[in-house]
């Protein structure tokens, strides 16, 4: 599978429960902190947009959760991009543990962007990178 995007980490020991392996609640840490990274990267800084009091929302997680990440595994994070209506985006990212690549989470977070007056609306810049990411991924007969 392609990813736009991939972050590798480790798990730290306090993000385990005391079953030994990582809270499920964890794991959303692991996606936002991802999907934060991607658009750091692709040039959309979601903290000056909150400065500017414009913000990218979560409306909706989907996890399924595969096989559990332990202390110390390592793991990377694959991330895709795709519009689900005017106003909404769709990341789909699953984590793996990278010692085996065995998928412990896949997920859909579904996101949208809310400007100064808390109204949805359209950030151009993302609106332009999910535009790049559908022209780029669509087939030409």
């Amino acid at each position: 599978m392609e990813y736009l995007f991939t972050l590798n980490d480790k798990v730290r020991d306090y993000e385990c429960d005391l079953q030994g392996i990582v809270n499920n609640s964890v794991y959303q840490n692991y996606l936002e902190h991802a999907r934060h990274e991607f658009l750091y990267a692709s040039g959309i800084n979601f903290a000056k947009l909150a400065s500017e009091g414009v913000f990218l929302v979560v409306t909706r997680a989907e996890l399924n959760y595969k096989t559990p990440l332990k202390s110390g595994d390592s793991y990377w994070i694959g991330l895709r991009l795709s519009r689900s209506s005017k106003i909404r985006f769709d990341f789909y990212q699953d984590i793996y543990r990278a010692s085996d690549n065995k998928l412990a989470v896949s997920a859909k977070v579904t996101g949208t962007c809310l400007n100064e007056r808390g109204r949805p609306s359209v950030l151009p810049e993302l609106d332009q990178l999910i535009s790049n990411v559908t022209s780029s991924t669509t087939c030409k007969e």
